[in-house]
């Protein structure tokens, strides 16, 4: 497990670590979740982990704009345990 507090850490730790599940929130500094989203599908290496959007921002337009991007599915804070551990079964 690793985490990160901005968008280019969360790509390089994306890139290096390769993990199998992504949860990432969109409002990052430096590049936002959407761009890190968009940007790991594009990467061979790691296109087809679980991501996951962990995030307050919870409207209609935002959880099209995460699956748009690239997530496979949208979280609006707070996320109970068990619906997290329901999309990790």
């Amino acid at each position: 497990m690793r985490t990160e507090h901005d968008g280019p850490r969360a790509l390089a730790s994306i890139d290096e670590f390769r993990p199998d599940v992504v949860v990432l929130d969109i409002g990052l500094p430096g590049m936002d979740g959407f761009e890190v989203a968009r940007e790991r599908r594009k990467r061979d290496a790691t296109k087809h982990a679980l991501m996951l959007a962990m995030t307050g921002y919870g409207s209609d337009a935002d959880r099209a704009d995460a699956l748009a991007a690239g997530f496979d599915h949208h979280l609006t804070k707070p996320v109970s345990v068990d619906a997290l551990e329901a999309l990790l079964k």
